[in-house]
């Protein structure tokens, strides 16, 4: 069902660096992307990917973590992603990509997550680093970078408090809480 999928389909950010995930996987995921909408058909994404320790390394510094964790300077050696899918933009076909990204990052998380991986949505990435460390070329524009892996973490859904705080957090366990609107604050009206 794919409640469930959804439902499985959290922001990991500390994963089995030691469980590899292979490119045919990733290729595989990308694939899902394709298939997926794509305003006025443009189809301007273009990935990379990367399945090798060596290029993991290249990118990991490259990207932010938790925004709302601010002591928490990302995932330790042993539990940084086993890959990653760099989402660009191809300024020869089209200069505004709208949501083309989010819509392919999130057909490639549901995919990672029917197939028991997890990752992370990535979009605060100091560009330029990336840019020189895969040695991407100008005429495209880093749009997100998605950390994927076997997920090490907890994630839970709780709803949120009385204080309206929507900010995650983590437990004393490492539980990663995630608070969530009620369905009954986000439907204004139904006929």
């Amino acid at each position: 069902m794919l409640k469930n999928i959804v439902l499985s389909n959290r922001s990991y950010r500390r994963f089995f660096e030691e469980v590899a995930m292979d490119c045919d996987t990733l290729v595989a995921l990308v694939d899902l992307a394709r298939l997926s909408a794509s305003g006025a058909n443009r189809q301007p994404l273009k990935y990379i990917l990367s399945c090798d320790r060596e290029t993991n390394a290249r990118i990991f510094p490259t990207l932010a973590w938790a925004g709302y964790l601010p002591d928490w300077p990302g995932p330790e050696e042993g539990e940084r992603p086993a890959a990653y899918i760099v989402i660009l933009g191809d300024t020869q076909i089209a200069q505004s990509f709208g949501i083309d990204h989010g819509i392919a990052a999130q057909s490639i998380m549901l995919g990672a997550a029917e197939s028991g991986y997890g990752g992370c949505i990535i979009a605060s990435i100091r560009k330029d680093a990336l840019r020189e460390a895969l040695d991407i070329p100008a005429r495209y524009e880093v749009l997100l970078a998605l950390a994927l892996g076997r997920p090490k973490e907890q994630v839970q859904i709780d709803p949120v408090g009385t204080d309206g705080d929507i900010k995650y957090w983590r437990d004393a366990a490492q539980v990663h809480h995630v608070p969530k609107r009620a369905l009954d604050d986000i439907i204004l009206s139904q006929s």
